[in-house]
Formats: structure tokens, sequence, C-alpha cells
């Protein structure tokens, strides 16, 4: 099977490529490698997997192949470029398109909202409109946890309404849902979302929890803690994502299964298991064995006190089962860390 993903030099994305490639799937990555954060993590990421160039000298438009999977290739070119796009779908005839690239973080998005039109709207319409026009015969595209918004429910579930986000991003991947059900209904096109939570591990953002935590404790420097450490995550480790992000590409959207016969999916994609703040700096603290420096602050403009995924449907429906609990992922994520792999280590 040939799949395209997107976001390739991403967290998930790159890890993803790889195990699709490593189970006998042809993997095309794209990326435009931007410079949301340090750019290091994003090359660290492709040489992990036997993507390299001389001194990260990736060229626009050039196709790289893995020295570790010859299945796995990498190009760098952004969504946004509907011709090199367009001409990319063409000749490579994919079967399945997995899209996960997007200007993430909730914070960044108040003070950057265009990056977030172009990359998030206008880039996904064009992964639609390629998809409608080369047969892709399914579409599996990052959502978040964020869209739940306002929501004091917990669990989240899918069911739930989500009309109150609390941030642009938030905005965007709802937005990206009703894309993606408007394209279902008139041209066929079977789509699944996935609302990914909080996800961690080797390789993570560092823009993230846990990669801030992290390095300021190691250096001996104060972390910030809003809401003053009354807030709750649904972390999820990266192996267990990747795993069903996996089932779900494998599952097509069977149109007499879905509402109104339209071949439109979206599962929750977490832990189902949420961890208070304080429980988390506590395992990190074991983790590293340092004592954290603690900055008590008032809640931050666009965060939400809690997440937590029901996560049912993606159990009954695809089989999925997180399998990683917080200990073992937070070892794991700062052995890491203190590793030479890590290329943000001072």
């Amino acid at each position: 099977m040939k799949i395209l993903v997107t976001g390739t030099a991403g967290f998930i994305g790159s890890k993803l490529s790889y195990e699709l490639a490593k189970r006998g799937d042809e993997i095309i990555g794209i990326d435009n490698i931007n410079d949301y954060y340090d750019a290091r993590l994003k090359y660290a990421r492709l040489n992990e997997y036997g993507i390299s160039a001389p001194q990260n000298n990736f060229k626009y438009g050039e196709q790289i192949i893995s020295h570790l999977l010859p299945s796995l290739s990498f190009i760098k070119l952004d969504l946004t470029d509907l011709e090199a796009l367009s001409q990319l779908f063409e000749r490579e005839k994919f079967d399945k398109v997995v899209n996960l690239a997007a200007q993430a973080g909730v914070r960044y998005s108040i003070t950057n909202p265009y990056a977030y039109l172009e990359s998030n709207l206008i880039g996904f319409l064009n992964i639609l409109e390629c998809c409608r026009h080369n047969n892709i015969k399914h579409l599996v595209y990052a959502s978040s946890s964020s869209v739940y918004g306002m929501n004091e429910k917990v669990p989240f579930s899918e069911e739930d309404k989500v009309d109150t986000p609390v941030s642009l991003y938030a905005a965007s991947k709802k937005s990206n849902e009703l894309m993606a059900h408007a394209y279902s209904k008139l041209y066929h096109l079977p789509t699944t979302g996935l609302r990914y939570f909080t996800v961690y591990g080797p390789y993570g953002r560092p823009d993230m929890a846990p990669m801030i935590f992290a390095k300021a404790i190691s250096e001996g420097k104060p972390i910030n803690i809003f809401n003053n450490g009354n807030l709750s995550r649904d972390f999820t480790y990266i192996d267990d994502i990747v795993e069903g992000t996996k089932l779900v590409i494998d599952k097509i959207p069977n149109p007499d299964e879905c509402i109104n016969k339209v071949p439109y999916k979206v599962y929750n994609i977490g832990c189902s298991s949420p961890v208070k703040l304080m429980d988390f700096i506590s395992t990190l603290e074991t983790a590293l064995g340092i004592d954290a420096i603690k900055n008590y602050l008032p809640m931050q403009d666009g965060d939400v006190h809690q997440t937590y995924a029901n996560t049912n449907k993606l159990e009954r429906e695809v089989k999925y089962k997180p399998v990683t609990n917080l200990t073992m992922g937070i070892n794991r994520f700062i052995e890491w860390y203190n590793s030479c792999k890590n290329p943000l280590r001072q």
C-alpha cells in the first residue's frame, strides 16, 4: 500500500512513517520544516529514521530515500503549494493519505493567528482537493482534543458539542472536521479525524510541558505552573498514539455504519486516564532525580482546566488499547532527553 504522510518531520509523523514502512507499506513523507520551533529536532527525527542530507540542506521538492528502509522517502514540500502537491499526487498514485501537517500550538495561535489560516485551513483544503481528484481510498487527519474547548462534562466524548473553542488553533481543528465531512458527503471520500490528546515521549515538541519542564528542572531553573497547578491532562505516550493511528488507517469508514451513510468518522485517541499536573511534575522529578523550583501562576488565555478522553468508540471499533503508563513513558522520555540523541540538550 502506498501512503502519503504529511508532517513527517513532526513528532507523530516521523515515527508513524517509519513504523508504516517497517510493516511493509511504501511511504512518502512531506514536511516544510518550518521554524515554529528549533529545526534541529526535526532534522534529528528524520535522521533517526535514515533520512539525511549534507548540512541538513534538504532541497525543496527533492526526494530522499531512507538508508534504513528503502520503502520510506521524504520530500521537503509545503501544503500551501497546490501545484507541487497536485503533481505529487498525480505522479505517485497514493492509496491513502495521513495528514498530520499543521501549525500546532494553542498559545502561539493567540499571537500568530495568520499562520493557522494558511497551514490548517488552506493547506488542509489543498489535501482534500488532491484526495478527491486522485481517488484516495482513505484520508486520516489530525484533529485535537482542544476542540472540546469550554466543555465541562468529562470524559470528553465524540458525541459532545464542540462549538465553544477557546483558541484559534482549536477553531481551525474543528473547521478541519467540518471540511472533511463536506468532502465525505459530496465526493464520497472516506475520512477519519483523530482528536489527539496530549502526546509525549522521545523527540517530543519543545513547546510542550514535558520538554519545557525537563529542561528547566535539569538546569535548576523554575518551572511555571499555571492555574496554581489545578490542571489535569490525558497524557498519552507516542508509541500508543502511533499504534492507534495505524489501526485507524486500516479501518476505512463503511457508509452503511456511518451517520446518514456519509463515510466519515471522528475518534478520540488518548490514554483515558488523566493525570493531575502536580503528579506529572512529581513523576518527572523522580525520573530526573532533581526537585523542581516551582513558580505558581494564574490560568493562561487559551488553556483549559482538564482533558480526559473517552476512548470507548476507538477501542470498540478498531481494538485500540494504550499500554504505556505514565511512569514507564516518562522514564523512557528522560532516558532519551539525557542522551546524545537529544539535539537540544546543552
